[in-house]
């Protein structure tokens, strides 16, 4: 698949992911995520990284972080790099632990950070793991709820901050803003993001064109660029999937949704009208479509191949 865009200055604030190879499990037993949580701390220390809130799951996990030292690369090296040494040494195996490059979308944090919040400390409840949040033990929302003793490297304050300036009834308040969606389908904040790299407004995301890329930047083989800079047409991208997959009118469906929503900036709505589904259906088959060519090395390829003809499209 296409590198991801790296945008880093200092006091960026990111939401990271990182998945397990082949969609295996990356914590096994609880000494593991343990040791996960030791080099979260380790980051703090070494590479001067702000953590503001953390997920374990299965076989991947979620982070919002922020940098004041401009160093993303260094602190997810240390991270991923050293988690994987030690896993590898535990069980005796070589090769990569995670699937590719870690996932870093930058944030406008004061429009995002509460929400991105939620949506982590949600995760476990989507996937059926526990029926309310504090129940899993390997995230921070007992911690921003009470409910367990905050490890000393994680920085509540920030979010916590726009529920109230007494502890107690932001901690309440925190708790009825996230439960608020238990039970109920909601879009993921993420999908906004523009060209899977940049979750803001339209004037953040100027911002950081004007002042972190420059015109050259566009000619570099970075797809979500080309987003940033300006979207695709959809009938642009729909026109070249079609090209790509000849008959196969399921992946030509299916590529386009995906391929739409990743390159022309055009809302999940007008998408959605596109191809004649709802806005909620264009963000559920994007995740299934990215779940299948994760799995499918030919239909990755395939898509690879599409997504280097898109990155030379003129906008």
């Amino acid at each position: 698949m296409a590198r991801p865009l790296r945008i880093t200055y200092p006091g960026a604030f990111y939401h990271v992911t990182a998945r397990g190879n082949e969609q295996k499990a990356v914590f096994k037993s609880k000494s593991d995520r343990i040791k996960f949580l030791e080099y979260l701390e380790s980051a703090t220390v070494r590479y001067n990284a702000v953590i503001h809130a953390y997920c374990l799951m299965d076989n991947h996990y979620h982070l919002l972080l922020e940098t004041p030292s401009g160093n993303l690369p260094q602190i997810m090296r240390h991270i991923n790099g050293a988690y994987t040494t030690y896993f590898n040494i535990r069980r005796a195996r070589s090769g990569h632990l995670f699937q590719g490059r870690y996932k870093g979308i930058l944030v406008e944090k004061d429009a995002y950070a509460k929400e991105l919040s939620r949506y982590i400390h949600l995760n476990p409840v989507r996937a059926d793991m526990v029926k309310k949040p504090e129940e899993h033990p390997w995230c921070s929302y007992g911690a921003y709820v009470g409910k367990m003793k905050a490890p000393d490297w994680l920085h509540r304050d920030f979010i916590l901050a726009y529920f109230g300036k007494n502890t107690a009834r932001a901690q309440k308040r925190y708790r009825d803003f996230v439960e608020a969606l238990l039970g109920r389908e909601y879009e993921s904040p993420i999908a906004a993001a523009t060209g899977a790299s940049v979750l803001g407004s339209n004037g953040f995301v100027t911002h950081i064109k004007d002042c972190y890329l420059c015109s050259e930047d566009k000619s570099r083989d970075v797809p979500a660029l080309k987003q940033i800079f300006a979207g695709i047409a959809l009938e642009t991208v729909i026109d070249l999937v079609a090209k790509s997959f000849g008959d196969n009118q399921a992946h030509q469906r299916n590529a386009g949704i995906y391929l739409c929503r990743q390159y022309t900036g055009e809302k999940l709505a007008t998408i959605g009208r596109q191809f004649g589904i709802s806005d909620a259906a264009v963000s559920q088959a994007c995740k299934r479509f990215k779940a299948r060519i994760d799995l499918d090395r030919k239909l990755g390829k395939q898509i690879t191949a599409i997504e280097r003809k898109l990155s030379k499209v003129e906008t």
